[in-house]
């Protein structure tokens, strides 16, 4: 992937990691699109950035998905980068029966939407030549956190359908898995400044380092992500699982679940 000159459209944008590498994109020469459902916080996202546009979209829709695909070909025939980065984490007891609107809420917004999203915008993307696909998944989706399981397994298939995305289109559209750490963003509550996440600028600063590496790697991973990326072929799953647990346990005191 070319770090300038391109047009990028990032999802999730108005915030957190998708506003962090929105910035730095449009930083290194690139126009860059973000979308997202809150228009106030896109165009904050974007104030004083001169080719830095922003777009709303709700990703619950398909139909709405399908018509904000269409707009943005339309506004931007340049567009050759799809960054599908927008999602939800709730926090679930699985272990008794409960409201099913969350984890209802995050497999469209984490799994259908960025699936929508691709189909709506796949064959203008084939078509440009240096077109690219990032899809952001999460350490979680190799290892689980226990009081996030909805989110956990909606990462686990982004990166699945996302292996089977780069073979299906392999020497036509490059795709990219970015699989963040933990990170100090508001994806839940207090995890801004809780301890031991790692911080945004840094988090941001090293992924693009990674992108400007000749070739980009297939799985963009900073140093924090791979204990849980490689949890498993290390032998280091259980250890992995109980300190999540653990994790968990905390979590679900704290929010008096």
């Amino acid at each position: 992937m070319k770090t300038t000159g391109n047009t990028i459209l990032i999802t999730g944008g108005g915030s957190g990691i998708g506003e962090a590498l929105a910035q730095r994109f449009h930083d290194a020469g690139n126009t860059v699109i973000i979308a997202g459902r809150r228009l106030d916080a896109l165009e904050a996202a974007c104030a004083g950035r001169e080719n830095m546009h922003a777009i709303t979209l709700d990703v619950e829709s398909a139909e709405g998905v399908a018509a904000f695909a269409a707009q943005v070909v339309e506004r931007f025939p340049a567009l050759n980068v799809l960054v599908n980065n927008a999602g939800i984490m709730r926090y679930e007891r699985i272990d008794r029966a409960r409201d099913l609107a969350d984890a209802e809420a995050t497999i469209t917004t984490n799994l259908l939407g960025p699936i929508r999203l691709i189909d709506g915008l796949v064959d203008h993307l084939a078509a440009k030549g240096d077109g690219v696909i990032v899809n952001v998944t999460s350490g979680l989706a190799f290892v689980p956190l226990p009081g996030t399981p909805t989110y956990n397994a909606t990462k686990a298939a982004i990166h699945s359908y996302t292996v089977a995305l780069r073979e299906m289109l392999r020497g036509r559209v490059e795709v990219i898995e970015l699989a963040p750490p933990a990170v100090q963003t508001d994806l839940t509550p207090g995890q801004r400044t809780r301890e031991g996440y790692q911080p945004l600028g840094e988090f941001a600063d090293e992924v693009m380092a990674l992108f400007a590496q000749t070739p980009t790697p297939e799985e963009v991973l900073v140093e924090r992500v791979k204990p849980l990326r490689f949890a498993e072929v290390q032998g280091n799953l259980a250890q992995a699982m109980g300190n999540l647990m653990a994790v968990t346990r905390k979590m679900f005191e704290q929010l008096g679940l």
